[in-house]
């Protein structure tokens, strides 16, 4: 009986066509769907457009579907279907939905090294990379600013369809402290600052959080000339120095 309702079905689809079925049972990678003496598998990726960590999050056994016929082979009577195909592709209205400039909210839907991941909507995410979540050069670690669930506010740097992906920032929504670096360090002011870092050229002087100043290595000392910077300074030294040149564009201060 159930050999002829299978020879039945497989006559009467076709790959495009729309099947109802009962969900049979779930696995990590999907769903098996009763579709008529034939069990079709519901792959986990074409169940939503959003991320779906497990099938189980949207179906149970028993639960009647509408689902569409995305591949067929009925010698070897292997059907593949697809629920998200019934659904609009959000990524078709991205462009009207999140112009270039427009600031949104989302929820952070993940957070690795390199950034964060902003889910703008169910299906459109997109991500915050680690150079644009701060004006400081040196913004600590994303994992440790942020978690997963986070409701943050972002900008829309750049949209692209064709791969998906669209490229957000969050220091565009802060003040950028080069700025008005002219107003606060005017040149001839004297900072105290903590060298952060020794190159063969000079030492990098923090006046602010974010904000390094290179004492270049000809401006060190008065008294000799100097080979290495490391002749006279140490990482994490306290030290004065006198503010010579801005170029704010180039985010740069001597």
């Amino acid at each position: 009986e159930i050999n002829a309702q299978k020879s039945e079905t497989l006559n009467k689809i076709d790959i495009g066509y729309v099947v109802e079925g009962t969900v049979k049972n779930l696995t990590e990678y999907g769903a098996f769907v009763d579709i008529g003496g034939i069990d079709g598998l519901l792959h986990v990726t074409d169940m939503s457009w959003g991320r779906l960590h497990h099938p189980a999050d949207m179906f149970k056994v028993g639960d009647h579907v509408q689902a569409k016929v995305l591949k067929l082979d009925r010698e070897k009577e292997k059907v593949s279907l697809g629920y998200k195909q019934l659904l609009p592709d959000p990524w078709s209205t991205v462009i009207e939905m999140y112009p270039v400039n427009s600031k949104v909210k989302g929820k952070i839907s993940s957070v690795t090294e390199y950034g964060i991941f902003v889910e703008l909507e169910p299906g459109v995410e997109g991500l915050v990379h680690v150079s644009e979540i701060s004006w400081s050069k040196r913004s600590a670690s994303p994992k440790r600013l942020y978690n997963k669930g986070d409701e943050v506010e972002v900008q829309v740097l750049g949209v692209d369809t064709e791969e998906k992906r669209i490229s957000l920032g969050m220091k565009q929504l802060q003040e950028n402290p080069w700025d008005s670096i002219a107003s606060r360090y005017p040149i001839g002011t004297k900072i105290r600052g903590k060298v952060r870092n020794i190159t063969d050229f000079g030492a990098f002087v923090e006046v602010e959080d974010g904000i390094d100043g290179l004492v270049h290595v000809s401006d060190i000392t008065w008294a000799k000339k100097l080979k290495h910077p490391k002749e006279l300074l140490k990482k994490d030294q306290e030290v004065e120095a006198v503010v010579t040149n801005i170029d704010s564009h180039g985010q740069r201060l001597s």
